[in-house]
């Protein structure tokens, strides 16, 4: 039985005419491995990353599946289709068919429901013997011990730079309940850990110098990643994490992370307004605490970004300007401008829903760069974007960055300055463009 394991690209824009392309990824994919890592014996397999290889909808194969996200959904569809009107049997897995089951199960044969550690071997093993059903559930969540390393003999590396970081989970879930998060919804409620033998185990089989943890929340639990940054200290490796902002402030916590081979940390700020954080749940962030925070950062030389959220009830118009003032002023090394979305399956999608504030449920999440989707309470969905379009613009300008970074002659100044130059590019795009390489 051959198998083609499929990584759709997303569409540039909404006539679909033209493909996201890249030459090169500086960070190596985890899921087609992974998929290709629990496929049961007797498989021939192919992986295909359609944002840097072409697809042969002609080639020689039994079984098609794709994984699929929200931003990549009308591709998956195509590609779906293409194979089935030759006869080709397609399945389909990912974060977009846990909320969107029934619209993908208009182009493909079967649908994943869940982690596919229990659910793909299955659809595999129905689908060699004819026997595929339509819709594959998973009855519970993984343990998360003794999970397959992935297949990197199947990927082809001519893809990949010089330097290119390997995404490794260290956990899965949140132990958090933002109000507009959806990934609870198909990561489980409960944060999970991997043995912290079995993450250092997969890290020297991989035998990369850079690795990015692939998790939600990396702190989900202080003791865990406590014993998993101490034994990543004689690995001598350099790796990137997202993690809650209240660590940020935890001096033994932070201290440990650099000695261990901390590059960069993602920090979900979300607000500088109190009151705002309080009506996204983020009650674990304290805005008063900020200036400390990147600070702090700043004095260990770790490069460091902020997710930060805009359209919130509690806001006002003022919030662009003071937010930009404040990162320009602490010097945050970079930062993501992001417009509040009602993602389905979150509470706020249903309070959204509720009140008529969505505007075209259908394409919410379906094409890159800056859209709103819900009607702001301090101007029109278009001045929206264009405010986050500025904040792009007006942080990643040269004069900006220059002000803000170190010079480049550390390696945590060095990835900032990356960083800094990779967003400068999106935000000279007009907000047509987003970067996806670690997906």
């Amino acid at each position: 039985m051959r198998l083609l394991i499929v990584q759709p690209t997303h569409y540039l824009g909404k006539t679909r005419s033209a493909l996201h392309k890249t030459r090169k990824r500086s960070v190596v994919c985890l899921t087609l491995p992974y998929l290709a890592a629990l496929t049961p014996p007797g498989w021939e397999i192919r992986l295909l990353d359609e944002q840097l290889s072409d697809i042969d909808f002609q080639a020689p194969v039994d079984l098609v599946a794709i994984t699929t996200w929200t931003i990549n959904s009308f591709r998956a569809y195509d590609i779906a289709d293409r194979f089935r009107d030759r006869g080709v049997r397609v399945i389909m897995g990912g974060p977009h068919t846990c909320f969107y089951s029934e619209e993908a199960l208009e182009h493909c044969d079967a649908v994943g429901l869940g982690e596919g550690e229990e659910i793909f071997p299955r659809m595999l093993e129905d689908a060699a013997a004819g026997q595929l059903q339509r819709v594959y559930r998973a009855q519970g969540m993984h343990h998360l011990t003794h999970l397959p390393f992935p297949r990197y003999d199947l990927l082809d590396f001519r893809g990949y730079g010089l330097i290119k970081s390997y995404s490794v989970q260290s956990s899965r879930g949140c132990p958090f309940r933002c109000e507009f998060c959806s990934e609870r919804f198909y990561l489980g409620h409960e944060y999970r850990s991997r043995p912290v033998e079995e993450v250092v185990e997969e890290i020297k089989r991989i035998r990369g110098k850079n690795i990015l943890f692939a998790d939600s929340n990396f702190t989900g639990k202080k003791a865990h990643a406590m014993a998993l940054m101490e034994a990543l200290v004689p690995l001598r490796i350099r790796w990137s994490a997202l993690w809650s902002a209240n660590f940020c402030r935890d001096r033994e916590f932070v201290d440990l992370a650099k000695r261990s081979g901390l590059l960069h940390v993602n920090i979900g700020i979300e607000s500088l307004d109190e009151s705002t954080l309080a009506g996204m749940n983020k009650r674990a962030n304290r805005a008063a605490e900020y200036e400390d925070l990147f600070a702090h950062l700043r004095r260990r030389g770790i490069s460091h970004s902020a997710n930060l959220i805009f359209g919130w009830e509690t806001e006002t118009r003022d919030v662009f300007e003071s937010t930009l003032s404040f990162l320009q002023e602490q010097k945050v090394a970079a930062a993501y401008f992001n417009i509040l979305t009602p993602h389905r399956g979150t509470p706020f999608y249903d309070r959204m829903k509720a009140e008529g504030k969505i505007i075209d449920d259908y394409h919410i999440g379906r094409w890159a760069g800056v859209h709103c989707h819900i009607q702001p309470p301090y101007c029109t969905p278009e001045e929206m974007e264009e405010s986050v379009l500025d904040l792009y613009r007006r942080f990643y300008s040269l004069r900006s960055i220059f002000k803000r970074l170190p010079l480049p002659l550390t390696m945590g100044a060095i990835a900032s300055w990356v960083v800094n130059l990779g967003q400068r590019r999106v935000a000279l795009s007009g907000g047509d463009a987003e970067n996806f390489d670690g997906i």
